[in-house]
């Protein structure tokens, strides 16, 4: 099969342009070299119009004009969309899901006599800025180049961590998938506490969005452990320390790790 496109989507949500938007932006290839398959007119013009898209609502020609298949559709979708697509399928088809929730495995099932080529990816919404992070593993008969191509894809967004055990997947949902709710969820409590004591609210938020944004940046670019980082900043009976002893008080650090859990927990949950 050969295709004038590099990749074909199925769906035209948020994530599918945070991601398709990072990689046309960095120039991994451009928008006219992607087709996307979106219900809602509205949201075809917009990939049209502002990414140069090649926008349609048939999901077969999709598969008919394209060897990769971002499918980017919510989980209660699936069964409809794998319906119309079953009879077209083939192993030269590599379908890349962003599906929450959904193995390999699953997906594979829903194509019965096809060796079915899939990537699994759990992305985060950052993406749209091009400061995600993605987890990817690949499913039975995918090969490296498609790994290697979703990481690509995934790495112009960010950057991707590949997983050889995909049971490890609902950690990174946990820890990064539904991580940036725990820091929207920090800050709003530190901007609380900024305002108890006197600040505007605005003045807080901007304060403890960038010293968010600066702590992300030193971890990475410094490469020293946040342990390390979090005692440069504490000094002995100074202020750090007495809000740090008031959280272990209250058992913030188990609190937090507890909810990691509960949340891979639901994963496996909504998996199953």
């Amino acid at each position: 099969m050969s295709s004038v496109f590099e990749l074909g989507v199925i769906g035209g949500g948020n994530m599918a342009w945070g991601i398709i938007s990072a990689a046309v932006g960095r120039r991994l290839f451009p928008g006219s070299a992607v087709l996307l398959a979106e219900p809602q007119p509205d949201r075809r013009q917009l990939f049209s119009e502002r990414l140069g898209v090649v926008a349609i609502d048939d999901n077969r020609r999709v598969l008919a004009e394209c060897r990769r298949i971002m499918l980017a559709i919510k989980p209660q979708q699936f069964d409809d969309v794998a319906a119309g697509l079953r009879d077209q399928l083939t192993d030269n088809h590599m379908l890349c899901s962003i599906i929450a929730g959904m193995s390999t495995q699953q997906i594979a099932a829903a194509f019965p006599g096809v060796a079915v080529r899939v990537v699994r990816v759990m992305p985060n919404t950052p993406i749209q800025l091009g400061a995600g992070i993605a987890g990817i593993c690949a499913g039975e008969h995918a090969t490296a180049e498609d790994l290697a191509c979703v990481r690509r894809i995934f790495e112009a967004g960010g950057a991707a961590v590949v997983l050889d055990d995909e049971e490890l997947m609902d950690a990174v949902t946990a820890v990064s998938g539904s991580g940036p709710a725990y820091f929207y969820y920090f800050v709003e409590a530190i901007v609380a506490g900024g305002v108890a004591c006197g600040l505007s609210e605005e003045d807080a938020l901007k304060l403890a969005t960038h010293t968010c944004l600066g702590a992300a940046r030193m971890m990475l670019e410094t490469g020293e452990s946040p342990a390390k980082l979090r005692h440069q900043v504490t000094s002995k009976g100074g202020t750090t320390q007495a809000a740090l002893e008031c959280m272990e008080q209250s058992n913030i650090p188990t609190c937090i790790m507890e909810a990691v859990q509960a949340a891979f927990r639901r994963g496996r949950e909504l998996g199953s």
